[in-house]
């Protein structure tokens, strides 16, 4: 997915060389998850008290479609929906730009974009969201995020933390956590972290 800010020293090579052991063995953990774990996960996930976590809406929330063995958002997506959220998916605007957020609801016409991803459609609105849920391989206690190495959610959330308070929420499976993620100085930290048991708040 694109490629990070070329390595400026020895040590920015060592994390990089980490970052990519550590996708290898993230992805890795993550499909092996049964598929009954995985589908139970994904409703759990919609069923928690949405409210609370992300505050009442109107609230605009960003989220994604999942692919592969990603949590699945299907679920979470309606629900919030239902819930009358404005919801917004990430659209890419082209290697080593920010990706920006355009309107979306349950049920509308989707775009295929490059390696399959699903995105809202050229006439949507872009909007800046309030929440951000955020895709990652792995996270750690820390609120440090391994994303797949294109770099565009951390482009991107430096740019929307720069116009408004946001708060970032990485959507994971529990089983996802790691003792500690490397991390470079353009690395955005996440706020927290929802799975199927609920929600982990960084300070």
């Amino acid at each position: 997915m694109g490629q990070p800010p070329s390595p400026s020293s020895k040590k920015d090579s060592v994390v990089l060389k980490a970052k990519i052991d550590l996708r290898a063995t993230a992805k890795t953990r993550r499909a092996s998850l049964p598929g009954p774990f995985r589908q139970d996960g994904a409703v759990r996930l919609a069923a928690l008290d949405l409210a609370a976590i992300l505050g009442s809406s109107p609230c605009i929330v960003a989220a994604f479609h999942s692919m592969g063995e990603e949590l699945d958002t299907g679920p979470l997506l309606s629900r919030l929906g239902a819930l009358g959220y404005t919801l917004a998916l990430p659209v890419m605007q082209g290697r080593g730009r920010p990706l920006v957020f355009r309107q979306w609801s349950p049920g509308d016409a989707m775009a295929t974009a490059v390696w399959g991803i699903q995105e809202p459609t050229a006439d949507k609105p872009v909007l800046d969201p309030d929440v951000v849920l955020a895709p990652l391989l792995a996270f750690d206690r820390a609120g440090w995020r391994l994303g797949y190495g294109g770099g565009f959610y951390d482009r991107t959330l430096r740019g929307l933390r720069g116009r408004k308070p946001v708060r970032v929420i990485g959507l994971a499976f529990a089983e996802q956590e790691v003792d500690a993620v490397p991390h470079l100085e353009y690395d955005e930290r996440l706020d927290a972290v929802l799975t199927p048991q609920g929600l982990v708040e960084f300070t």
